[in-house]
């Protein structure tokens, strides 16, 4: 069996708005090149080959798609739906290959939720999916295949996640409503406002150092960010479905893990020493390709992302877009690892080039 895995691609409601402006809140303009992609697994030498595609979570950009032109974190299963039909409208060849893919006999298709696309734990935004791609697609929060642990990642951090237990809560009218975490909400109330004087100000990487760089030389902008955010956490403390996840810890911790570049290596360790049955880990949410090998021949990919990524590195001093995903060959059988790459995905012409090898 093959197991391809990507992730944090970011879906919004397409490039234009209805308008005719450009939507400085889409992130993933490469339709075409997944709709690619997901047709040289269905054909050729993989036609006949059992191809499971896992789909690693922050797919759809559920919580920065506006409702009637306002942001909320108010989210229910109906806020969910809309926001589902909105980005299928605006990105239909992207479904349009899913849909063909799951048609094919011997593939199967896996979304395993992050924190961009909470949403998807609703069951009314399963099925709405579903509508579109086929009733095939499985949901879930991680997955075990032959071995190959495959989860977002976004559970490694405080401001990210909340407990399993807790996920919903009561809401407006005793209806279920998500209980975000921290870093929702300020993606939710917060990157908005930013993205409309900063478009890029959530993809440069390192953070920290854009932060300090707009203290030296965008002073005013620095100023501006610097009172919405503490403006925010202020605020926050009377709002009455963000309070319950509101204290000082949450505070300084989100002040600090927004201006770091995580890396889950040691993450990935630990899940394979509690766990000897499992050979591979697999994550995303970093937005940072990344391969690791462990003794015992056990290994640990991060798929990084297909959007477009501003550096502020000495080295990296441009912006790269890199559609890198991970390629998995198992034994179904002896639940074994068979190869194990990283693929950059570069189209028909040249479907792919690996750029590590694991056996």
């Amino acid at each position: 069996m093959i197991i391809l895995v990507l992730s944090d691609l970011h879906l919004g409601k397409g490039k234009f708005l209805k308008n005719g402006q450009l939507n400085l809140l889409e992130d993933f303009l490469e339709d075409e090149k997944f709709f690619d992609f997901c047709d040289y697994y269905s054909k050729g030498d993989y036609e006949k080959e059992e191809v499971h595609l896992v789909l690693n979570g922050d797919i759809l950009n559920l919580i920065q798609i506006d409702v009637d032109g306002v942001f909320t974190n108010i989210i229910d299963d109906t806020v969910t739906v809309r926001a589902i039909d909105a980005i299928v409208k605006g990105h239909p060849k992207f479904f349009e290959g899913l849909r063909r893919f799951l048609k094919i006999p011997g593939k199967k298709v896996t979304y395993v939720i992050g924190n961009h696309d909470s949403g998807m734990a609703f069951r009314e935004a399963q099925q709405a999916l579903r509508r579109y791609v086929g009733e095939e697609i499985e949901f879930c929060f991680e997955v075990n295949l032959c071995g190959v642990h495959i989860e977002h990642g976004h559970r490694f951090e405080v401001i990210n996640t909340v407990p399993s237990d807790k996920y919903f809560m009561e809401g407006p009218n005793g209806k279920m409503i998500l209980n975000l975490p921290w870093g929702t909400l300020f993606c939710i109330n917060l990157l908005p406002i930013l993205r409309k004087d900063r478009p890029n100000i959530d993809k440069v990487r390192p953070l920290g150092s854009y932060v300090r760089w707009c203290f030296f030389y965008d002073f005013a902008f620095f100023l501006k960010m610097s009172k919405i955010v503490l403006r925010y956490l202020f605020q926050s403390n009377f709002d009455e479905y963000i309070k319950q996840n509101r204290n000082f810890k949450t505070t300084l911790s989100i002040l600090k893990q927004i201006t770091i570049y995580p890396l889950y290596g040691k993450k990935a360790k630990g899940i394979l020493k509690r766990h000897p049955e499992i050979h591979t880990v697999v994550m995303g949410h970093t937005h940072v390709q990344e391969w690791l090998r462990f003794p015992e021949n056990k290994y640990y990919f991060n798929t990084g992302t297909w959007n477009t990524i501003p550096h502020l590195d000495a080295g990296q001093m441009e912006a790269s877009t890199r559609f890198t995903y991970v390629q998995i060959k198992v034994d179904k059988e002896k639940r074994s690892l068979l190869t194990g790459t990283m693929n950059l995905w570069q189209g028909t012409w040249k479907p792919y080039r690996e750029e590590v090898s694991a056996v």
